[in-house]
């Protein structure tokens, strides 16, 4: 069925009312009836020429009888509600019925009235049927308009926060001569494998995000340690590792889950062999795989306190042979095509 936009303009025009019953005399009668009061209305005089009129003008409210030949009124309700839910229906039959009655009212009838009627009180029942609708549409708008609000409002204080952590990063690495602009070079590599790979707008978004944060934990960690011109002991491998975990719990309330398990599983190897690991392969998010090809290659381009940049060709021969254990072999491929390994 086709559901009719109800906006504020088709609020503020004459209503349309739309009559079904199979009986021409009440139908004209009714017209009559709304037509002195204002009201545009249509008529109908089987469900299927209901469905008609409702399909192709906007309808405010639905004057249904039950009783009629082929689909009866009870059986079409459902169906009005479902398809055109912002349309009020008053149910009309010659049988008074209690329990028709409440079973009308459970499928979502608005009020239910007996014929013969007293168009005085069919006025009214109309007249209060659409101040409830009114109502009912008044309240929707403006929790739509609330609801856009408190987005726009979240988004704007989400953007705040997370360039407060970004400017924290930076202020982070430009204390280290080693590690100075690692995010954003990360970032790049990151979005250019991500690109190589067909990544949606919003993946990329969520890339680059959890390429410049993926290092924030490292504000918990020991400076000495992490500038320690020597080999590291294992405890304090395990310490600087800590980054991951910490990394994950600052940017969780900031971002979404995808982001944050970017910055908890980029040292995850692909083989499963990383340090206190609990997953493996494919099950590692696309994110965290590919971050830890960006991160890993711009640590061995850059000069470290144990060691000199590495070469291009050191380079290419360490990410290749690490292909299937450390790094998922089809996020390699992506980066060796991605041409980086010229421009970087």
């Amino acid at each position: 069925m086709k559901k009719v936009d109800l906006t504020e303009e088709n609020i503020s025009t004459p209503e349309t009312l739309l009559i079904v019953d199979d009986e021409a005399m009440i139908r004209k009668v009714l017209h009559l009836k709304l037509s002195r009061e204002g009201y545009v209305s249509e008529e109908a005089n089987n469900s299927e020429q209901a469905l008609h009129v409702l399909e192709t003008i906007p309808i405010a409210l639905i004057v249904l009888d039950i009783k009629m030949p082929g689909k009866s009124g009870i059986e079409l309700l459902p169906e009005i509600k479902l398809g055109y839910p912002d349309t009020a229906v008053i149910m009309a039959t010659a049988v008074n019925d209690i329990d028709v009655a409440i079973q009308c009212l459970k499928q979502g009838a608005d009020d239910y009235i007996c014929k013969p009627f007293n168009l005085e009180e069919l006025s009214l029942a109309i007249k209060k049927a659409l101040e409830k609708r009114h109502l009912q549409l008044e309240i929707r708008e403006y929790q739509q308009y609330l609801e856009e609000r408190i987005e726009e409002q979240t988004g704007q204080l989400r953007k705040l926060f997370l360039s407060a952590i970004e400017a924290l990063v930076s202020a982070l690495e430009a204390k280290d001569q080693y590690t100075g602009g690692h995010s954003r070079r990360v970032t790049d590599i990151a979005l250019a494998i991500g690109n190589e790979l067909g990544l949606s707008a919003q993946d990329l978004e969520n890339l680059r995000w959890g390429s410049l944060l993926h290092d924030i934990g490292k504000i918990a960690v020991d400076p000495v340690i992490q500038n320690k011109p020597g080999k590291l002991t294992r405890e304090e491998y395990e310490h600087i590792m800590t980054h991951i975990r910490v990394g994950a719990q600052i940017v969780r309330p900031l971002v979404n889950e995808q982001i944050t398990e970017m910055v908890e599983h980029h040292h995850d190897h692909y083989d499963g062999g990383g340090l206190h690991q609990l997953i493996a392969g494919d099950d590692i998010p696309l994110g965290a795989r590919i971050l830890a090809i960006a991160d890993a290659f711009d640590a061995m381009i850059s000069d470290r306190p144990y060691r000199a940049a590495m070469s291009m060709t050191e380079i290419v021969q360490e990410i290749k042979r690490c292909a299937g254990t450390q790094f998922d072999p089809v996020i390699v491929a992506a980066f060796l095509n991605t041409g980086g390994l010229t421009n970087t």
